[in-house]
């Protein structure tokens, strides 16, 4: 079986890289990670392929982040923490085609993340937007923070990051975190009209547009990658296991008692 976590298929030149993991609110292992980068450089040097669109397997959730059950001190597959969130995260960026994400419900911590970064979110009335991080013993050092300013502000990242509210569809239009918000039954029709529609245009002159966005943010892939060394030095510390701990025993995590 080529993938396990995920489901790939095309439909009418728009190529739909869903991740399959509904009973674990589609948080992603390893093998999801790899699984997922594999797919996209297929559909981004895929000449059949106009469009890519990220989503999640069920109703209630896009993506939630990385899957706690296999984070003990470490996840299980490669890269600095376990997990190849820089390759991730570089390839939505680097394809040369655009890539939607599809949000029907939460998208919190790195699920959020991965919506932040694709090229336009469409969300359902239904989702749920976030961080997470500081009330987990976890945070993202690379994209999931100083993108994050880019694309709603700086004042709004850091509230999001530093306060972990969470945030309705119809509010992460307003604050610039996704294009559009439509009726629930009514996202995947909406998703394949946008991605139609992209298909229609000059697939070089979009390639060239991405890179000429990118290009004045691609310094952070740098200082993500210097910040997984810094995160997996953190999981390595009774302040951050507690996060997990705590969210196993359904109690309130205490961080403060563990800082140096």
């Amino acid at each position: 079986m080529e993938f396990e976590d995920i489901l790939y298929e095309v439909r009418n030149g728009v190529a739909w890289i869903i991740i399959n993991r509904p009973d674990k609110m589609n948080a992603f292992r390893g093998q999801t990670c790899d699984e997922l980068i594999r797919a996209f450089n297929r559909a981004g040097y895929d000449r059949e392929v106009g469009c890519i669109v990220l989503a999640g397997a069920g109703d209630r959730a896009f993506c939630t982040g990385g899957d706690q059950s296999a984070h003990v001190g470490n996840y299980d597959g490669r890269g600095v923490i376990g997990l190849p969130m820089e390759e991730l995260h570089a390839v939505i960026r680097d394809v040369p085609k655009p890539v939607i994400a599809r949000v029907q419900g939460y998208a919190i911590g790195g699920g959020n993340v991965l919506a932040t970064l694709c090229d336009l979110t469409i969300c359902s009335e239904k989702a749920v937007m976030g961080q997470v991080g500081p009330k987990m013993g976890s945070v993202d050092p690379g994209y999931g923070t100083a993108f994050l300013a880019r694309v709603v502000g700086e004042k709004k990242a850091r509230e999001m990051w530093y306060l972990n509210k969470r945030y309705s569809g119809k509010e992460a239009v307003e604050m610039g975190l996704a294009n559009a918000c439509v009726p629930h039954d009514q996202l995947d029709a909406e998703v394949q009209k946008w991605a139609e529609e992209l298909c229609e245009r000059s697939p070089t002159a979009i390639a060239i547009a991405k890179r000429s966005f990118n290009m004045d943010t691609a310094h952070q892939a740098g200082i993500a990658g210097m910040g997984m060394y810094a995160l997996k030095l953190y999981y390595d510390t009774d302040e951050s296991r507690e996060g997990v701990n705590a969210l196993k025993e359904k109690r309130k995590p205490e961080f403060r008692k563990y800082a140096k």
